[in-house]
């Protein structure tokens, strides 16, 4: 088996939050089959919000802002796997998570051929409820070329920091890890 690069992008405002700590067992997964892992936590980067000025999509040109964007948007091109996490906000991602898919814009077009997966978490119960943020996800994937969505963790009823390690949450992501 061939070691696939792996970037894992962690939304949550919380660092050890609920969907960062499935990250970390989707982590733990993909690195005991042997994967190179990478895991950015949003939070610690500056990324503005798209401008909306044209400059990427009308004149062909570099996006003008001067943050930690296009450094995330180099290692989402370089790697075999991405992995989207997000707690869900008013059934939808999180603002660091739209931020992120808004500024792909300028590059959208070399994601290509990835393998994408998604880790949500939500207070509410209702798993339908959760249908809309992924949603979201797949609206994003709806613009690369060949993405392919490989798999997801749906975290139902989870709300409070560390609520999530009491649940079978934490072995799914851990076993989709390993399916890298």
């Amino acid at each position: 088996m061939k070691s696939k690069k792996v970037l894992v992008l962690s939304s949550t405002p919380r660092r050890g939050g609920n969907s960062d700590l499935l990250c970390d067992e989707f982590i733990r997964g993909a690195r005991e089959k042997g994967h190179e892992i990478e895991k950015i936590f949003l939070k610690d980067k500056r990324i503005a919000y798209c401008l909306g000025c044209g400059a990427c999509s009308e004149r062909g040109l570099p996006c003008p802002q001067k943050d930690d964007m296009a450094e995330v948007l180099e290692k989402m091109i370089a790697a075999d796997v991405i992995v989207m996490a997000s707690p869900v906000y008013f059934y939808s991602i999180s603002a660091q998570m739209k931020t992120l898919i808004d500024r792909c814009c300028s590059r959208y077009t070399e994601i290509k051929g990835k393998e994408f997966y998604f880790i949500m978490t939500m207070a509410d119960t209702v798993q339908s409820n959760m249908e809309r943020t992924m949603e979201c996800f797949r609206a994003f994937l709806d613009c690369l070329e060949d993405p392919r969505e490989a798999g997801s963790v749906w975290a139902l009823g989870v709300w409070k920091l560390n609520e999530i390690r009491s649940t079978p949450y934490m072995e799914e992501a851990y076993q989709l890890g390993k399916t890298v």
